[in-house]
Order: structure tokens, then sequence, then C-alpha cells
């Protein structure tokens, strides 16, 4: 019996692409808040398997996909081998003036140092180019990761919280400081429904195992029903499990 490790690449392409389509379908939005015009030079920065980079592509954008996950690359290029995409990472960028736009669906929460990876994505621009994106924003999953340090107890390390939620103030601060120009930011709840009876279970298997980091398969079950026992009465509708997001939303201009 393996045990949860801390591994260069944890993500399981398969089963983001199968049990977790809810991210790129929330991204359908933000493509419209984009508005890609055709032949625009824009890159897709957190592009996982590709469905959104592929949205762009088929309204004539020179879309390019990158991702620091070789597994969520490797998915991509098989789907849509047309595009161009590439292991990445957003503090590593070396583009230089090159975009018209940095589009980012539900990606940032996952990146720190925050300002390095805005100042990559500042240099990545053409002067006047945008940036939209839209992540996770203070208090996200606020009630799922209380019931993981909950059950985990002694078993898990506080400072080993693997996400930046920051305020819109915070990250509006950040945009400014690197010389952006915030048009448009706004922090908002988003109800999230889980996919399936185990949507729940999926879900921390999928975007939470650093949590769990030493324990065996066995331990980690066990955990895991502990947790969906405690959150039944508050995130469990009777058929689907509704996890309590709260995006930040954002639009800034390279002046």
């Amino acid at each position: 019996m393996g045990t949860i490790s801390n591994q260069t690449d944890q993500w399981n392409a398969n089963l983001y692409d199968n049990n977790h389509s809810f991210v790129s379908n929330y991204g359908e939005s933000l493509i419209d808040m984009l508005a890609p015009s055709k032949g625009e030079r824009i890159l897709d920065l957190g592009c996982g398997t590709g469905d959104l980079a592929k949205r762009l592509f088929d309204q004539g954008v020179q879309v390019i996909g990158v991702d620091k996950s070789n597994n969520m690359i490797t998915q991509a290029v098989e789907k849509y081998p047309e595009i161009p995409f590439f292991v990445q990472d957003a503090t590593e960028l070396l583009f230089k003036s090159e975009f018209d736009a940095v589009f980012s669906n539900a990606t940032l929460h996952w990146v720190k140092p925050p300002k390095q990876a805005l100042q990559c994505i500042y240099n990545s621009l053409k002067t006047g180019g945008r940036f939209v994106a839209e992540f996770g924003g203070k208090g996200n999953v606020q009630t799922i990761s209380d019931a993981i340090y909950n059950q985990l107890g002694s078993d898990t390390n506080k400072t080993d919280f693997p996400w930046y939620y920051p305020s819109i103030g915070e990250y509006s601060s950040l945009l400014e400081e690197i010389g952006f120009k915030v048009t448009f930011a706004h922090h908002y709840d988003r109800p999230t429904p889980l996919e399936g009876p185990n949507g729940l279970s999926n879900w921390i298997k999928m975007f939470a195992l650093s949590f769990f980091n030493g324990l065996d398969e066995r331990k980690l079950e066990q955990v895991i029903t502990k947790i969906e026992n405690q959150l039944k009465p508050s995130i469990y509708n009777g058929s689907k499990w509704i996890a309590d997001y709260k995006r930040i939303c954002v639009i800034a201009i390279k002046e």
C-alpha cells in the first residue's frame, strides 16, 4: 500500500477531465469577458487539458497554452494537436511583450509568490494588453479546508496550506504595484456543485492531496469518510455536494 507524497506533478489529467469539467465550464463566461478578437495573440496561463484554449482557437485566436503540470500538457497535446502547448511555471515565464492578452482561469490561487507571477504576466503583455483572470479569493472552500484540519488534527501542518486566496484589495494593490491599471475587480460567492455522489471525495483527491502527505491510502479513505460525514449537514443537498467557492475576477491593462 502506497503513501500520499508531495510529488512534483500530482495532477491526474483523466480525473480532471472526467470529474471536474465544471472548471472549464465556468471559464466560458470568463472568455466572454476577455472578448477575444480574431488574430489576437493570447496566452492561456494554466491551460489544464486545453479545453478553453480550444475555444479561443476556434474563434480565430493565435493561442498558446502553458501549464506547470506535464500530465495536463501531455493530455492537452493529445486532445488538440493543432494548438501549441508548453510546460511552464507562471513565476518563470520568459515571454517579452508578445501577447495582446493573458487569460487565466482557476489557476492563480495555486501560484506562489503571486507578485512574481504578476511581473511575468506584465512582461508577457504588449503595452495596452489586457490581463483577464478568475481564481479563488478570500474564504474560498473555507468550509472544506476547516473540515480537513479538524479531521486530520495533529496529522497536518497548517503552514502547508496549498493555496493563495487574497482579498480583492490585496490583489488589486499587487496589480497596481506591478504597473497594471485595474479596470474591473469583483469578489463573489459561487456555490459550485461537484459532480456525482462522490464529488467531495473526488475533489479532495484532485485538489487537496497535499494536506495528506505521509498518509497511506487506507488512512486517506478513512479521513475522507470522516470529512464527508462532518460536512453532509452543511454542503450536501441529498444528491450533490455544493462546494463553498468564493472567487475573484479581475481585468487589468498594461500601461
